[in-house]
Parts: C-alpha cells; sequence; structure tokens
C-alpha cells in the first residue's frame, strides 16, 4: 500500500483509532504504504506518531518521497517516528506500493502523472485528493484502464473528525470504494457520491469549516460584549457546536427539530432567533455555501 502525498496541506492524522485502523489494515494485508513530498501532513504523521507506538508500521513498510524543498527537520522527524524509507524517486514509490494517494498542487500534477504514468499497472489504485482535478482529466493522463477515485476532505481530519466524499472513475470498483472507504473512515465520516457533488461538498464542507468558525466567533463575542471573559467565551461557544453537532448525527434529527426542542414559548431562544432572522443569518448561510460551490466549479474549469 502506498500514500503518494505531494505537496497539500492536509494530514492523515495517527491518533488512536487512526492508528489502530491503518495498522490492522497493512498487518492483514500485508501493505507497504508510502508518502511522497509533503509539509504538513508529514508533520501530522510524525507529531501524531509519538503520541504512542501502538500504530507504528512494522520495519521497512514505510516509503517516503524525500522533497529537497522540505525542511530537512520535518523529514527526519517522520523517519525517526515511522522508521520510513526514503526515495527521491516517484516511480520507485509506485513499483513499490499499489494503493497510491495523490496530493499536489493542481498545476503541478499533470508533471507527476507524466512521471509516474509509464509504471502505472492493473495492480495500482490511484486516489486523488487535488482540488478541481476531475475524474476525466485523471484518467487522460493516465493509462487508459487505470482505477482512479477522487475524494475531497476538509480539515477536520486532523482530528479524526473529517467530512469527506469520494468519487469513483470508471474502471474504479466497488472493492476499490469500499477498501478506500474502511481506510479513511480513521480520519473521520467518508460517503461515496457522483461526482457532480463533490463540488458542492467544497462549498459545504471544505469552505464551511471557514462558515463554522466565523459564526462560532460571533457567538462568543456577543458573550464576550455582555460582560463573559473572552477565553471563557470562545471555549463555550466552541463546546456548544461541538455537543450541538453530535446530537445531530446521533439522533438522526432534522436541525429544525432540535431548534424547536430549544424554544419555549416567550422564552430566551425565540428572541434570539428572531434578532437571527432579522440580521439574514439562513439566507447568508445559504449564500455562502452557494458562492464557494460556484468559485469551485469555476476551479474545475480552468
Amino acid at each position: 500500500m502506498c500514500l503518494l502525498w505531494a505537496g497539500m496541506g492536509v494530514g492523515i492524522p495517527w491518533g488512536r483509532r487512526a492508528r489502530r485502523c491503518w495498522h490492522e489494515a497493512c498487518e492483514a494485508q500485508g501493505w507497504v504504504w508510502g508518502s511522497p513530498g509533503v509539509r504538513r501532513v508529514m508533520e501530522a504523521l510524525a507529531v501524531g506518531e509519538t503520541r504512542g507506538s501502538a500504530g507504528r508500521p512494522p520495519a521497512g513498510r514505510a516509503m517516503v518521497w524525500e522533497d529537497t524543498h522540505l525542511p530537512g527537520l520535518v523529514g527526519a522527524l517522520l523517519v525517526q517516528a515511522l522508521g520510513c524509507r526514503t526515495t527521491h524517486s516517484n516511480q520507485e514509490v509506485l513499483r513499490s506500493c499499489s494503493l497510491v494517494f495523490l496530493a499536489t498542487k493542481p498545476h503541478i500534477l499533470p508533471t507527476v502523472l507524466a512521471e509516474v504514468a509509464p509504471v502505472v499497472t492493473s495492480e495500482h489504485t490511484l486516489v486523488s485528493v487535488v482540488a478541481g482535478v476531475s475524474l476525466s482529466t485523471l484518467e487522460e493522463l493516465l493509462p487508459p484502464t487505470a482505477r482512479v477515485l477522487r475524494v475531497s476532505p476538509n480539515l477536520p481530519c486532523l482530528v479524526q473528525e473529517g467530512a469527506m466524499v469520494m468519487a469513483r472513475g470508471r474502471h474504479a470498483g466497488r472493492n476499490d470504494a469500499e477498501l478506500l472507504q474502511t481506510l479513511l473512515e480513521a480520519c473521520g465520516q467518508c460517503e461515496e457520491v457522483p461526482e457532480a457533488q463533490v463540488d458542492i461538498h467544497t462549498g459545504l464542507s471544505g469552505s464551511g469549516v471557514a462558515f463554522v468558525c466565523a459564526f462560532s466567533e460571533a457567538l462568543a463575542e456577543g458573550a464576550i460584549k455582555m460582560g463573559m471573559p473572552s477565553g471563557l467565551a470562545h471555549r463555550i461557544a466552541a463546546q456548544t457546536l461541538l455537543g450541538t453537532a453530535k446530537m445531530l448525527l446521533q439522533k438522526g434529527q432534522h436541525p429544525a427539530q432540535l431548534r424547536t426542542d430549544v424554544c419555549t414559548p416567550g422564552g430566551t431562544t425565540i428572541y434570539g432567533l428572531h434578532a437571527l432572522e432579522q440580521g439574514g443569518l439562513r439566507a447568508a448561510a445559504m449564500s455562502a455555501v452557494e458562492a464557494a460551490t460556484c468559485r469551485a466549479k469555476e476551479l474545475s474549469r480552468k
């Protein structure tokens, strides 16, 4: 098995659940995995692994593409923490590994694919987390029968609470999708969707992290205005979002139902909701997702 990371700021976190999942999968299948050339990803792997050694890959099971532009300390930390082998050749990673994650910047991807295409075989499964690059584009740059999947992650993957979607290319089978989904669930929730919904996911969940942070900040500042200390206000706002999200997911309720449960006639909540409606919160949130989705589609066409 191989993880081909080449310069995107998304990390696979190695908390307890993630380490256990990857470790058991690698042990069961005898996979070899690799990690070519990242910055934050390498740091996330190295730092996460130092929290415990339960999921440390067996010696010789990991391969890292060593980017000469990376600070030497980062690469050294990863090698020391995970016992990785290093290589300067992406082709060598492909020759050693069968499941490959591509995480380049969009403008770099064609160069990377041109380098590895000659060694891609029917044994490889290629997974792209490159923003704005369609499955059809990937398939055009690879051998005709290459098995390709596309994944859209978001930042909370770093704490094993990501919201991800994946889409299959023409030659990727159900087994490829199920394997990928099982592995990615170590980083959060992953669902298979038609590729047309990937850009919508970017607007909803990729960009949505920033939208939620803006709302959390506004909640806290409202409390600060009323006299609560800043640190306490921000902690309570964040915990309120976390608790509400857990209730929605665990109970499977529509948000409107939970909102109704909180409201009492003439109470504080309905007065606050009225103020939010006057401020246009609902329309602003919908417009934000629409704008981010349209921008993602625009970038995909370039």
